[in-house]
């Protein structure tokens, strides 16, 4: 981890637009892009632009932002604190700038387990306690013990316990608030040589680089793992959360379906996970729609992911994620939550 002192980059308008700062490749320009590269110069800058009153928004890897087209009036505060540390033989301190995959690539090279699942997932390390980053039956809870926060409330700079962040499926307390922005993170890990079980591979476990691999190779086949070449890869990652409905209706849908069993997974409160992926493609919306010629359409690879094909704007992808929302709420009465972050953008 960086200790000494770096200078505070300044990014002109005419240099930075958020369709380069963002996965989904659209988005408009800030007034002006401020890169940090220490947590104190992210807490200075957030301060700074709060003190006068001037609209920020933060951003990492991008890969959980949906910002509208045009200009914006706000700066956009680039996290750029890059660094893994260990804190003792199973604690990893990493700055929020970090790139996520490095994290998870350090710590299987070290035989530290519980993060292997999550291999290539895009974005920054900072983001993944906001959403609690999961996939394939593991998520950042598991192993995450304190966050340190620039709390914009207060103006102070903290470390808090993971506890405190009310962390859910694809939430935290964190999330869709301004309150505070992730500077470090901690977690915890095991010394392993094997993997967690593998939801996708019926619980099998591999050895962790094994593991990793494996996970690699099923995300690319995907389209959820970043190539700057394939335009099913232009995407936020999974656009919707899975719902969670009660047994009643979940029965219901399956049998209007009349498939035999669908994606089922009972929760702690007795309600019911579905896929979101296969109630979209149940509505009528098969990978790749509308069509070769549609500027915003359902990746190649997986309905889940809406992608922008090279010169989508931002009210494309709105317009495409509207348009299967309603699909499916009508289809099944169930109404899709978006994962990432709308700016400037509603899909209501």
């Amino acid at each position: 981890m960086c200790s000494h002192a770096h200078q505070t980059t300044v990014v002109g308008v005419s240099d930075t637009s958020f369709a380069q700062l963002t996965t989904l490749r659209v988005g408009g320009r800030p007034r002006a892009a401020v890169s940090a590269t220490t947590p104190e110069e992210i807490a200075a800058t957030v301060s700074r632009l709060d003190e006068a009153g001037e609209p920020l928004l933060v951003v990492g890897g991008g890969s959980n932002l949906l910002i509208a087209d045009g200009p914006l009036e706000l700066t956009a505060v680039i996290v750029a604190n890059e660094g893994i540390e260990l804190v003792d033989a199973h604690t990893l301190r990493i700055g929020a700038g970090t790139v996520w995959d490095e994290v998870v690539a350090f710590a299987v090279e070290r035989n530290l387990g519980g993060i292997e699942c999550l291999s290539g997932i895009p974005g920054s390390a900072g983001a993944t306690p906001v959403q609690n980053v999961g996939a394939y039956g593991a998520e950042v809870s598991d192993v995450l013990t304190r966050v340190r926060l620039w709390n914009r409330e207060t103006g102070t700079d903290e470390w808090v316990a993971a506890k405190s962040l009310d962390l859910a499926y694809r939430y935290s307390n964190l999330k869709y608030t301004n309150r505070a922005v992730v500077l470090e993170l901690e977690m915890k890990l095991e010394s392993a040589q094997m993997s967690r079980p593998l939801r996708h591979l019926g619980g099998k476990r591999l050895p962790l680089a094994e593991a990793r691999a494996d996970i690699m190779r099923t995300r690319r086949s995907k389209g959820m793992v970043l190539d700057e070449a394939d335009y099913d890869t232009w995407s936020a990652g999974s656009f919707f959360t899975n719902p969670v409905v009660d047994t009643t209706r979940a029965q219901a849908i399956e049998d209007e379906v009349g498939e035999g069993p669908m994606p089922r997974f009972v929760q702690p409160d007795g309600r019911e996970k579905l896929s979101a992926a296969w109630l979209i493609e149940r509505a009528g919306f098969p990978r790749g729609y509308p069509g070769v010629d549609a500027p915003a359409r359902l990746s190649t690879k997986h309905t889940l992911a809406l992608t922008n094909r090279g010169n989508a704007t931002a009210a494309d992808i709105v317009e495409l994620a509207r348009e299967v929302r309603g699909g499916v709420d009508k289809r099944f009465g169930v109404k899709l939550t978006p994962e990432p972050v709308w700016v400037g953008v509603s899909i209501d």
